[in-house]
């Protein structure tokens, strides 16, 4: 890794593990200072442990309206400066309409849609003020095109694009950056609800990414020079056909 992070300072939410927990690794490899934010207190403070003073552990249920308020002078309060937020938080719900619970629906919109917007709306004030910065969500492939097994999920990700690219817009004028990264299927806890035998299938015929591959990309984004944003990044296995 080289330092091309070094003197920025990054917020992600859903840090402790999956794509936000290799997002905080990538970062942190490239210099950068890391605030990991998710309700996983224990898990949390042993990951800051082991990536050492660059890492900040920020306990926050973002369900919890107040907590997401409260976030930005915590996160100051480690590091003084906020450069990168990165709304990756989410959760996932598949299967046919007609058979879901409205219930774990109600769970799933609030954490990927209510609470993502909470978050962009307590750090932009300050990021205005310093005329700069870089939001970047952690949306879906499903949030451009309807996945025909998964209509709810979908639902909550073309929320996310409609929210970031009118804020995007509002915003850029203040030296602010905003994207999306679209991954397709990634293997993290979010697909724990796959039947196995699509699991091992997906496994078998590499139509699964690794988190890994989407930090990557979230990299590449934030390392664009600042006139240019990379506004959505599909990334996709080889094999899907999308």
């Amino acid at each position: 890794m080289t330092s091309r992070m070094e003197n920025k300072v990054a917020a992600i939410t859903g840090a402790a593990s999956g794509i936000g927990l290799e997002c905080a690794r990538t970062l942190l490899a490239e210099g950068a200072k890391v605030v990991l934010i998710d309700r996983d207190a224990d898990r949390l403070h042993q990951l800051c442990e082991g990536f050492g003073s660059n890492a900040a552990p920020l306990v926050a249920d973002l369900l919890d309206g107040a907590q997401v308020s409260d976030m930005l002078p915590r996160i100051l309060s480690h590091t003084g400066q906020l450069d990168i937020f990165h709304a990756n938080a989410g959760a996932y719900i598949g299967g046919p309409a007609a058979e879901g619970d409205p219930d774990a629906w109600d769970r799933m919109l609030n954490l990927n849609i209510n609470a993502a917007f909470r978050c962009v709306r307590t750090v932009l004030p300050h990021m205005i003020e310093r005329k700069s910065g870089d939001i970047i969500f952690t949306s879906s492939v499903a949030g451009v095109v309807p996945v025909v097994w998964e209509p709810v999920y979908t639902a909550s990700k073309f929320a996310v694009q409609a929210f970031l690219h009118a804020t995007r817009r509002q915003v850029s004028e203040h030296g602010i950056r905003m994207g999306a990264v679209l991954p397709g299927p990634v293997v993290t806890a979010l697909l724990d609800d796959w039947p196995e035998e699509k699991m091992e299938e997906a496994l078998a015929n590499g139509s699964l990414m690794q988190p890994q591959e989407v930090a990557e990309a979230v990299l590449f984004m934030l390392t664009r020079p600042r006139n240019v944003v990379i506004r959505d990044l599909v990334i996709l296995p080889n094999s899907v056909d999308l």
